[in-house]
């Protein structure tokens, strides 16, 4: 047993090393397992990141939404700010203004903005000091000078806008005036609108006042062909009564004639003596009824209408047809109802007392201009609409021609989609930050 202590007792030293060792890598492990037991799922976190990226790119997509809308609705304003300050902000058109007339103002307002930009509108011949300072004194003048042409821009603005084909003269008269005023105001100033300024802004009134005047030429033109047509649906409603009380007295009389037939005596008597006034009443019947039968047809049989769609088929082409409907229109109505994404612009409802012939005579005259050459009931014609008036004062010297096309529709439209490809270019165009990140 003595010999067996010693390995006993190194035994027990080595169970205590071993014991020793273990217990050291049990607390370095308890440590660690404290130091990551936040990850303990690896791919639990890597989900809760990618989750956390996403987030902040539906916030960042939501913040660049709302700037691109706050930099559309900004840029619009920002290249025309200088012209805003001195009052040459472009104008603002009737959407039925003819493109000719639309380019003729922008030109015009285009030479006014060069004029500007090149310092030419308005000068001052003097140098200014302030307080000994030469650059004080150029601000000042360079404001005050900005300030006159705003005033200048706003109060002939104001006249352009309200002339018509009554006031031209005054507006012209109103015009110089102001100009006039303003250079005297600022005099002492050594500051004034050049006179080759003033020019433009009365050429562009001219222009204005010329659109006003063939509005209202227009409108006269209108009013006269509804007044032609009030006067044939009177002649026309009267020719159906004239012809109604004939068909009256006619089965009158021969209701008359049939119960003499049978009657004899007294009754006989007296029966022939109401034919005989029925004949007379039947006679002035039917004269009226002839009367009436001829002044419509001197006044109207029918209508030629000369008609144009410049949104569905272009400029210059137009449709030459007829209608004997005591209201044309109706029919003009009828073929831009559904067939057409526009209405109709009326340029001559011709009254003929023979329609379909005065119609055939035009299509034949402009045969070789014909859109369709296949089938001739497809009555449009690509040609310009002087020729067509030249063929029709022919026929009907009297006839009225309205030249002008409105197609108020098709330039509404026009209006519109020409703004959102503005607003579409000025989005592209502000590309300050990415799509996406």
């Amino acid at each position: 047993m003595s010999e067996l202590a010693p390995f006993m007792a190194l035994g027990l030293i080595v169970c205590l090393v071993i014991l020793a060792v273990l217990s050291g890598k049990y607390t370095k492990l308890k440590t660690a397992y404290k130091k990551y037991e936040p990850i303990q799922d690896v791919d639990s976190e890597i989900a809760n990141i990618k989750k956390d990226i996403a987030d902040l790119k539906s916030q960042y997509a939501q913040k660049k939404e709302l700037y691109d809308k706050l930099v559309k609705e900004t840029s619009i304003y920002e290249d025309k700010l200088e012209d805003i300050n001195i009052g040459l902000s472009d104008p603002v058109f009737m959407f039925d203004d003819p493109e000719d007339y639309k380019n003729a103002i922008l030109n015009i307002r285009q030479q006014q903005k060069e004029m500007v930009k090149e310092k030419t509108a308005i000068l001052c011949t003097q140098e200014w000091t302030v307080n000994g300072s030469k650059k004080e004194g150029k601000k000042m003048s360079n404001e005050k000078m900005k300030l006159t042409l705003r005033s200048f821009n706003n109060e002939c603005d104001v006249i352009i806008c309200n002339v018509n084909w009554k006031n031209y003269q005054q507006s012209i008269k109103k015009i110089e005036n102001t100009y006039d005023f303003f250079n005297k105001y600022n005099e002492s100033s050594a500051i004034k609108i050049t006179y080759n300024y003033l020019k433009l802004k009365k050429k562009e009134l001219q222009l204005v006042y010329e659109h006003q005047e063939r509005k209202q030429q227009i409108k006269e033109e209108q009013r006269a062909i509804r007044e032609q047509m009030r006067e044939e649906e009177k002649l026309e409603k009267e020719r159906i009564a004239a012809e109604k009380e004939e068909e009256r007295y006619q089965k009158l009389l021969e209701k008359a004639k049939a119960d003499a037939a049978k009657a004899t005596g007294d009754k006989l008597e007296s029966m022939n003596s109401e034919i005989e006034k029925l004949n007379t009443l039947l006679k002035e019947a039917q004269e009226k009824n002839q009367r009436a039968i001829s002044m419509a047809q001197q006044t109207r049989a029918g209508h030629v209408y000369v008609i144009s769609n410049i949104g569905a088929f272009g400029e210059n082409v137009f449709k030459i047809g007829m209608t004997r409907r005591l209201d044309p229109l109706d029919r003009v109505r009828e073929l831009g109802d559904a067939s057409v994404p526009f209405e109709f612009d009326v340029h001559a409802l011709i009254s003929s007392s023979d329609a379909p012939s005065l119609e055939n005579k035009l299509h034949i005259a402009f045969e070789k201009y014909r859109m369709n050459l296949v089938n001739n009931k497809r009555e449009f014609f690509r040609v310009p609409l002087d020729l067509i008036e030249q063929e029709v004062k022919k026929e009907s010297p009297s006839s009225d021609f309205v030249r002008t096309a409105l197609a108020e529709q098709y330039r509404k439209s026009e209006a519109i989609r020409r703004q959102r490809e503005q607003q579409e270019s000025v989005h592209q165009e502000q590309e300050a930050f990415p799509e996406a990140i």
